[in-house]
């Protein structure tokens, strides 16, 4: 990488580049690793997987460059990371090594989670006592304040969802949210109606009333213990999958696809459906 950053003999393209020009790049690498692992091809994970490092290293050297952290610091903070918030497991770790339970660990963390923890719902419940001792110490005091703005808009979502239910603001169960998904669907439509009239005032109504209704169905999906992102992701995949059944079909006919009506080909569809539930 310094070979690549080099002011007289670097690569050109790596030398422009800064930490805000190459997060795309690390967001595409990142789901390229996403991928491979859901295409269960992990022939090529440690391929992606080396993509993905490429891009912490990219970052570490540019902050040595600019004398701000390198590879060492990012590992100094991981493994910090990682030993405070599992004292269930370090601490008790550490006070075995050095013959004393009453060693204190190398990180403070809250009293309560110096016991015992012996299942992963404990765990979970220590590891947010934890973040929050964390968000209190960089004067995040909203339960909100450390969800990244940058996350694709559903995992935000749910992760928004994930934390505000923590504290009970949740429905119980899923009937009131399947309530909710059918309310934003008919305030959509409700817009929707003047949006030919009025495509100048009604626009930001659809785009307003269509946000509040992607963020119910994804609370819908949380509740039904569905990641939303993936299952997007899936049916992005099956309908490509089938449309190119449907390009393939149109193919073997006497006529271009531009020049079948929507009838026939929602039928190609139909038969390629089929076809896959006969397999």
């Amino acid at each position: 990488m310094e070979k690549l950053r080099d002011p007289e003999t670097g690569c050109p393209w790596d030398k422009q580049q800064t930490f805000a020009s190459i997060v795309p790049f690390t967001l595409e690498e990142a789901y390229e690793v996403a991928d491979a692992i859901e295409q269960a091809d992990l022939t090529s994970l440690p391929d992606e997987l080396g993509d993905l490092l490429f891009q912490v290293v990219f970052y570490c050297q540019l902050g040595k460059e600019q004398g701000l952290f390198d590879f060492a610091t990012v590992v100094d903070k991981i493994c910090d990371k990682l030993t405070r918030r599992h004292p269930h497991v370090f601490h008790q770790q550490s006070a075995l090594k050095l013959g004393s339970t009453n060693s204190a660990p190398t990180n403070t963390v809250p009293a309560n989670n110096d016991k015992a923890i012996d299942n992963s719902e404990k765990v979970k419940q220590s590891w947010e006592a934890i973040k929050q001792t964390e968000r209190e110490q960089k004067q995040q005091f909203s339960l909100l304040d450390d969800i990244p703005v940058s996350l694709p808009a559903l995992n935000r979502a749910i992760k928004i969802q994930k934390r505000v239910a923590k504290v009970g603001f949740d429905w119980p169960d899923l009937a009131p949210v399947v309530a909710k998904v059918h309310e934003e669907i008919d305030e959509v439509m409700e817009e929707a109606k003047h949006l030919q009239a009025e495509p100048e005032i009604y626009q930001a109504k659809v785009v307003d009333e269509m946000g509040d209704l992607l963020f119910a169905v994804a609370n819908m999906a949380r509740h039904l213990g569905v990641n939303p992102e993936s299952a997007l992701r899936q049916a992005n995949q099956k309908f490509e999958r089938r449309f190119r059944g449907v390009e393939s079909l149109a193919e073997k006919s006497t006529k271009p696809m531009s020049e079948h009506t929507l009838e026939e080909l929602d039928a190609y569809w139909d038969t390629v459906k089929q076809t896959e539930r006969s397999k």
